[in-house]
């Protein structure tokens, strides 16, 4: 089990802040996530390409993790992937490379999680961060912003 509170940025505070990291054994994850999260969320699967329901969706807002909340992005784009892209997370607080680049696949893509979970896979793109970060839509949970 972890101790402590883990930094992580919040965007409804603007700030990063100490939060109480999620604990849940294999079980209890079962038991909340929808089986298709709980393989890509906890197992670093994937779902299929073009077929997520945030691949094209355009509303403004934070998307969030599904399983810990951790606030992930909100500069959305049309990667061409068939995953949801986006070109920076929220804050560099909320996600760290998994693994060492010698362990990561031939196109350059490194596992991203957020603090807590394997959400992401990150390749290069175009400007302006020469990033993408690629996120199934069944690990994630958008946030609408309201006008």
């Amino acid at each position: 089990m972890t101790t402590g509170k883990i930094p992580v940025y919040s965007g409804l505070t603007g700030k990063v802040e100490p939060v109480e990291p999620v604990e849940k054994t294999e079980a209890e994850w079962r038991l909340i996530l929808f089986p298709l999260t709980f393989g890509i969320a906890r197992g670093q699967g994937t779902g299929p390409a073009f077929t997520g329901a945030y691949r094209t969706t355009h509303d403004e807002g934070i998307y969030r993790c599904a399983c810990c909340g951790a606030d992930l992005s909100k500069d959305k784009f049309e990667s061409g992937t068939g995953w949801p892209g986006f070109s920076a997370p929220t804050a560099k607080e909320n996600v760290k490379t998994q693994g060492r680049p010698e362990y990561w696949d031939a196109s350059g893509r490194s596992p991203l999680r957020t603090m807590q979970c394997p959400v992401m896979s990150s390749a290069t793109a175009p400007a302006p961060t020469h990033k993408r970060y690629c996120m199934n839509s069944a690990a994630l949970r958008l946030v609408k912003r309201i006008h």
